[in-house]
């Protein structure tokens, strides 16, 4: 058995300006790579290298802020955390998507805010969003700054200036109570920061997603964060507590009374805050949920003769066996995916690949499976549970090997996209999900758009985020970079978002909306929802300051 779990309190440098995370974390494709990417999806690197520019030679645009306005912040935050440096402001430039990285690496840093504002202590973040309602200056907090939507993108909207809030002076957790299993933790604290300390109790918050090495506690609350073990753990939302943001009007503090999703107090106004995205205020704390860290682990690998089979399968483990038995982790790749990450494993061979043709499986669909458990007993009632369940469907026993690769690597594909982005190749991912029901039909039409809006290149999937009543879809894609990267990125984005919803699908399971997805939040919540949204936003913040242009249509259908 495999533990990984104390592998999870190490935490590496913060991500640099140009890229995903520590440069030295970048690795080049292994040996076959570029041949099996032209073999699949005709995809080539440029015939010159795109490696980013260099810092000095991002084209920035100058200060906006007033004399009184900049004296204004310091007053607040002193000198020494007060920054129009050229670092700062192109850090915070935007977040980790295919178009913010590609600007900044091409030279463009006109999305750079004014200045860079780091509060240590929430008066602090008080009396600086009273600042910035008094001089009229936009404000975006920031955490681990990974949104990959547009979701810290400094945006002005109506204001002459912008601002971003950087949060990583709120990052302690200020105390753990082991007899509740729970613990209040600083919005700007990292993942590897809270999870280290709640691990020193026996602890573990169980939430893993892709960008945790560099995310928040702040930033998973306020996009609704959905980590790779929430069908163990559950997603973000469902362990919070409480919460404690500053906004323009006052201080709001939600929940506390009883544990997470146990009152029934009126609507639940934790619900306004979860998934803010920053438009409603500047969450400083949370009060989450824990659990007690698991004794025993163990991965899994199994493969179903196609990806609808493996649906089916999958739709069992979920109904049948439900969360407590069914995997923490649970991750069915279709057959492109199941190529790539049989060639990661180097089992594309007659060892790995080779098996399942010589069983006639066309395009087999590979499963990985993450058990985290108390004690070795309770661990083997669920793998038995699992083997039935998979056997009833027709599954085939792979080697482990498979599983503990996936997860030894799971942090490591926005990496990849450096790599392969320094090459000139187009890289992106989409999120959604839906019913059962809907599963096959969402997850065919999207694929299609996909494949029809890039032309040549290479479309994969994976199930994951197993509910009783649905799961999520998410898919990568690549091809060569054209002649203008962003007009592809825009064409084939925008085919994708429109076919999850024509065909039923919610536009983001757990990367949030941002900028990116605005244009069909209100096909996902209709006129009414959008009008209770600006009516809590005009309450809380009613001259607009706080993260413009983001979730919430403008009036008058301007996005």
């Amino acid at each position: 058995m495999m533990s990984l779990m104390a592998d999870l309190t190490e935490l590496p440098r913060r991500s640099v300006w140009h890229g995903w995370g520590d440069p030295t974390h970048v690795k080049p494709l292994p040996t076959g790579g570029w041949p099996l990417l032209k073999f699949l999806g005709g995809i080539e690197p440029a015939a010159q290298d795109t490696p980013p520019v260099a810092l000095e030679d991002v084209r920035l645009p100058d200060v906006r802020l007033s004399e009184a306005a900049r004296e204004a912040l310091v007053a607040v935050v002193g000198e020494s955390h007060y920054s129009t440096e050229r670092l700062d402001r192109v850090e915070h430039a935007g977040g980790k998507s295919y178009p913010d990285l590609y600007r900044l690496r091409s030279g463009d840093g006109s999305h750079a805010p004014d200045a860079v504002v780091f509060p240590g202590t929430s008066k602090e973040i008080s009396d600086l969003l009273a600042a910035c309602v008094e001089h009229e200056i936009a404000v975006v907090p920031f955490g681990g700054g990974t949104s990959v939507v547009g979701g810290v993108d400094p945006v002005r909207g109506r204001f002459a200036a912008v601002i971003s809030l950087d949060l990583r002076r709120l990052n302690a957790v200020t105390s753990v109570d082991p007899v509740a299993q729970t613990a209040v933790v600083q919005a700007g604290a990292r993942g590897p920061e809270a999870e280290a300390v709640f691990q020193r109790h026996g602890l573990t918050l169980g939430h893993f997603p892709q960008s945790y090495q560099q995310a928040t506690i702040g930033g998973y609350l306020v996009t609704r964060s959905a980590g790779q073990a929430s069908s163990g753990y559950g997603r973000f939302e469902e362990n919070v507590v409480s919460v404690t943001m500053a906004t323009p009007t006052g201080e709001l503090v939600l929940g506390g009374r009883a544990p997470a999703n146990e009152t029934a107090a009126g609507p639940k106004l934790l619900d306004v805050v979860i998934g803010s995205e920053g438009l409603l205020g500047v969450v400083t704390e949370a009060t989450v949920q824990l659990f007690r860290r698991p004794e025993v682990e163990h991965q899994e690998t199994w493969a179903l003769r196609d990806t609808v089979t493996g649906f089916a399968a999958f739709r069992d483990l979920a109904q049948e066996l439900g969360h407590g038995i069914m995997p923490d982790v649970s991750r069915l790749s279709d057959d492109h995916e199941t190529t790539t990450v049989m060639a990661q494993a180097g089992l594309l061979g007659v060892t790995g690949m080779g098996v399942l043709r010589a069983r006639g499986w066309k395009a087999p669909a590979l499963a990985v499976f993450q058990f985290e458990d108390g004690d070795k007993e309770t661990l083997r009632f669920r793998r038995k549970r699992l083997a039935k369940v998979l056997k009833r469907h027709g599954a085939a026993k792979m080697t482990d090997s498979i599983a503990r690769h996936w997860m030894s690597h799971r942090f490591r594909g926005p990496y990849q996209r450096d790599h392969l982005m320094d090459h000139g190749v187009f890289v992106e991912t989409v999120e959604t999900a839906t019913t059962w029901d809907n599963l096959e039909h969402l997850y065919t039409s999207v694929q299609s758009a996909i494949r029809e809006a890039i032309g040549k290149g290479w479309v994969q999937c994976h199930v994951s985020h197993l509910e009783d009543g649905g799961a999520s879809l998410y898919y990568t894609f690549m091809a060569t970079g054209e002649s203008d990267p962003l007009a592809q990125w825009a064409r084939v984005k925008t085919a994708a978002s429109q076919a999850m919803i024509d065909a039923g699908g919610t536009i983001t399971h757990h990367h949030a909306v941002g900028t990116d997805h605005r244009p069909w939040i209100d096909e996902e919540i209709g006129d009414g929802g959008i009008r209770i949204l600006r009516a809590i936003k005009a309450e809380l913040d009613p001259t607009g300051v706080l993260n413009p242009g983001k979730l919430i249509p403008e009036e008058g259908g301007a996005q």
